[in-house]
Parts: structure tokens; sequence; C-alpha cells
């Protein structure tokens, strides 16, 4: 598996990761076992970091569901565990199923303590701000994670769904590793916005979530036409040409393709293989991808 000139853990971070909310937030769920055979697929094909949240379940009274998953699937896990980094985050809440930001400090702090426990460890090797809650002072919520990081509970801090200038002012508070924004065709605002090119510049990791646009737009790539002749000339599937060109992005760019069967894993992967060529990324540069 190729890897990425950042580190997490004093280890590479696989090009392909593992995106595990759809073990949890979806319906219907694989079953445990199914679960777990899908993120082991994930690591025996060499991802390094598997990215989780608590609030990736189905509604509030489940909260921590699917880093509980995680936490087992790793402890039946027989390969090395040193060399693997989860990743989780904090700052939401689930009612009735619903997304609402919660990100102020007495809140960060007990959903910290909850991961902890749901993980089944004593320290998170990457705690992320899953967004910033409009209602609360983002130095707040800052400051908050950094205080988790000078008890000994986190590790490294991560940031998720922000802005440069967001960036900017966590970096000038706490030590920053890790940013977790959307990146695929559809919705290229990562880039645009500099966010990818600040993470290059600064050497932090950059996450791309949703890279191969999430939900019904997955199903909209084998349609594409451009993305055909490009797919048969790598022998690869058009959504491994689309993680190929989300990677070709920047230096600093890490995919987390989330996967409920092993196929689909297995697909993601041989996404590391693929170097496109400048007139292949011109060309999906150039095509349109609809959202309708």
């Amino acid at each position: 598996m190729q890897q990425r000139q950042a580190s997490l853990n004093g280890n590479p971070v696989s090009a392909i990761s593992y995106g595990a909310w759809p073990l949890s937030d979806s319906s219907p769920r694989p079953t445990e076992a199914g679960a777990i055979q899908v993120v082991h697929a994930a690591l025996k094909g060499g991802a390094t970091l598997i990215d989780t949240a608590d609030a990736y379940c189905l509604e509030q009274s489940e909260v921590g569901h699917n880093e509980r998953l995680v936490a087992k699937a790793l402890s039946q896990w027989t390969g090395a565990q040193e060399s693997i980094t989860i990743a989780t985050k904090g700052g939401f809440v689930r009612p009735n199923g619903a997304w609402v930001s919660k990100a102020d400090p007495k809140h960060l702090r007990a959903a910290c303590e909850h991961s902890l426990q749901c993980l089944e460890t004593d320290c998170i090797d990457l705690y992320q701000l899953h967004a910033p809650d409009p209602k609360v002072p983002f130095e707040d919520t800052i400051g908050a994670l950094g205080e988790l990081q000078n008890e000994g509970k986190i590790r490294y801090i991560g940031l998720s769904n922000v802005s440069v200038g967001e960036i900017k002012t966590a970096r000038s508070m706490i030590e920053v590793v890790s940013v977790q924004n959307r990146l695929n065709p559809f919705f290229r605002e990562a880039v645009s916005d500099g966010v990818v090119d600040y993470c290059d510049q600064h050497e932090l990791v950059f996450f791309a979530y949703s890279p191969l646009g999430g939900g019904r737009l997955n199903q909209k790539l084998p349609k594409i036409a451009e993305l055909g002749p490009i797919a048969e000339a790598h022998g690869v599937s058009n959504h491994a040409v689309v993680l190929a060109w989300v990677l070709a992005q920047g230096t600093s760019v890490v995919a987390i393709p989330a996967a409920r069967k092993v196929r689909h894993v297995l697909d993601s992967q041989s996404a590391a293989a693929i170097e496109l060529s400048p007139e292949e990324l011109a060309l999906i540069d150039a095509t349109t991808f609809s959202v309708a």
C-alpha cells in the first residue's frame, strides 16, 4: 500500500485508509461478523488508519456503536496492532437520528471519556473535532481539546469540516496534525478554498472524506463517460480512478472511502497503485460531475 509523506504514531499513513461509518450509520446494517470481516479486509489490504466517530450510529441512545465495533474488530485482529492508528471524533449528538453540533468543553470532555471506554483504550491515537459548533466560541472548543491532550487522554489532535482560517486559529493554540474535509470530483471546495494546499505546505495530513461523492453520487460514477477509458487503461473501476484523482490533489491527501462489503474495500485499495497521467488528471478536472 502506498504511504503518504506525513506520519502518525511514528508510522506512515496509508494513502487509502478506511472509513468505518457505514458499518453503524446505515440501514440495514451488516451483521457484526460481516462488519468485522470488512475491517479485517481493510487492514489486510494495507490500511494503517481506521476512521470512526462517537456519532456514527443511528440515534443518541447508541452513541459509540461504531467505536465499539472497531474495538472488537481490532481485538480479533491477529496482525501487528502497533502500526494501526484509530482516529475518532467528537462534537455531534444524534437526537432522534438528527445531526446536531455540540462542541462545548463540557460535552467534549464527556464525549472523549466515553470514546475511551468504547475503544477500550486509555489514550486515543487521534481525536478530531467533528465540526465547529456555531453556538460555542471556536477558541473554547480548541482549548478543551488541548486540555484533554495535556491530561494524556488523546495523543494527537485533528480538525474536521474547517476553513483555513479556523486551522490557523487552532494551530495558534495547540498542535494540529490533521484536517478532515470533504473532497471528491463533485465537491472540490477543499481544493478551491485552499485547505488542501495549506495542509501540504504545513505537513498536516488531509483526510478526504466522501472521496467517491457519498450516497447516491457513488452510483453515478459508472455512468460518467470520461472515466471509462481511463479505468480501462489502468485495469480498474471508475471508482478507483476517482480515488486516484483525489490522492493526486495533494501530497498530504489520504482518502478514507467507506465500505460495507469486502469487495468494495478491495476495489478502493486498488487506487493506491494507480498513477494518473497529467492528461488524465486534466480530463477529470474538466469533466462535469453533476449532483442533480
